[in-house]
């Protein structure tokens, strides 16, 4: 029999094993004497947390909290305004991925953009960049870089592919973010901008695809330094419950570890390659904003000076604006990155606010946790 796609998940998403493990679950979770707040980081893990009503099994001391996993939740209104404005510029083709298009700034949206006449192209692959520059040689093809360590590596070989080649005409914008410094910031808040986080995360449910580049071994202080277990799962439902399952036993057992569920993919030390790609280009910035969460030390990326001739922030340097920007008031975005409130206890969710007119980031990408609840909130 040929081998088919659903072959590879199946098992992942039986019925069975996934109640099979919620007994489990539901046994372990009898024996502690408080509540546990599991936070899973990616937004890929909140969409099979509700797509599956995974709440609905767990026991009234089994608590999710969402966090800020997706790259473009947490892109600041004024790194959205540089897309904009960059777009508008004669002679330029802006290119990003496609869970950008909507996202609003303070001008408007990429999408809004293209409707003024900007050139705006959505790609699956960062290297459709280079078949766009060949196309257009009199103009410039700026690439909008976004995404954690799992995209980074794609915009490293894009890059690569760019000096080898010798193509003059793709500069680069790069809004690249890493997962460990802003876990610690959800542990322990230090920026001034931002009020006590009234942290609760008990546990962490490490994000798989980033750890299939980075490694597990980029958890390692939680557990050793701020006593949070870590748990690396995959994205099926069985792959969520036996993670949690991990998380618990941990807590059964007077354990602080850090563990792998995914150890089909991901390994402690990760992708080596990629890894040495990215050091190769990259340099860490001081401070990175994250909307709803302020400016966090060492958390983004930069092109490195050596190739400043590529970076659009030195090219556009004298239009691109620095002024940080407030969302809309009535959004409360911020609050559910951080962990201390779900979608459904905002105001405008799912009226004012619905992935056809988003106000803030969380509706607006296809992994935000607002656009999961709005999807599957009738599962709960």
């Amino acid at each position: 029999m040929a081998l088919e796609l659903k072959n590879l998940y199946d098992d992942f998403r039986d019925g069975e094993t996934i109640k099979a493990y919620a007994k489990m679950i539901a046994e372990d979770a009898s024996k502690l004497d408080r509540t546990i707040n599991i936070m899973e980081v990616c937004g890929g893990h909140t969409h099979t947390i509700m797509k599956y009503g995974l709440p609905q099994l767990m026991p009234e001391n089994i608590q999710f909290i969402h966090g800020p996993g997706c790259p473009v939740c947490i892109m600041p209104k004024e790194r959205i305004d540089h897309a904009y404005i960059l777009a508008m510029q004669e002679g330029v083709i802006l290119v990003t991925l496609g869970d950008m298009i909507k996202v609003p700034g303070s001008h408007g949206s990429l999408q809004d953009a293209r409707s003024r006449g900007a050139d705006v192209r959505f790609v699956y692959s960062p290297m459709e960049c280079l078949k766009i520059a060949q196309e257009n040689r009199d103009k410039k093809v700026i690439f909008f870089a976004i995404g954690f360590e799992t995209t980074t590596p794609m915009t490293a070989v894009l890059l690569d592919q760019v000096i080898k080649q010798e193509i003059p005409n793709i500069l680069f914008h790069i809004n690249h973010v890493t997962v460990p410094e802003v876990m610690k910031e959800l542990i322990d808040s230090r920026d001034v901008h931002v009020d006590s986080y009234n942290n609760r995360i008990d546990a962490f449910l490490g994000p798989s695809h980033v750890s299939v580049i980075a490694g597990s071994k980029i958890y390692e202080e939680f557990p050793r330094d701020y006593g949070r277990p870590v748990v690396v799962s995959g994205f099926e439902p069985v792959d969520v419950m036996e993670g949690i399952s991990m998380i618990l036993k941990q807590f059964v057992e007077r354990r602080c570890d850090l563990e792998i569920q995914y150890k089909r993919v991901v390994t402690h030390e990760g992708n080596l390659n990629a890894q040495k790609l990215i050091a190769h280009y990259f340099d860490k910035v001081d401070l990175f904003k994250w909307r709803g969460l302020g400016n966090i030390p060492q958390s983004g990326l930069k092109l490195k000076s050596t190739f400043s001739a590529y970076d659009a922030e030195v090219a556009y340097r004298d239009i691109l604006p620095i002024k940080e920007i407030e969302d809309h008031k009535l959004c409360i975005c911020g609050d559910i990155l951080r962990g201390i409130a779900k979608p459904t206890e905002c105001t405008i969710f799912g009226t004012a606010c619905k992935p056809t007119s988003p106000v803030g980031s969380c509706m607006v990408s296809s992994e935000g946790a607002c656009a999961a609840y709005y999807k599957y909130g009738n599962l709960l």
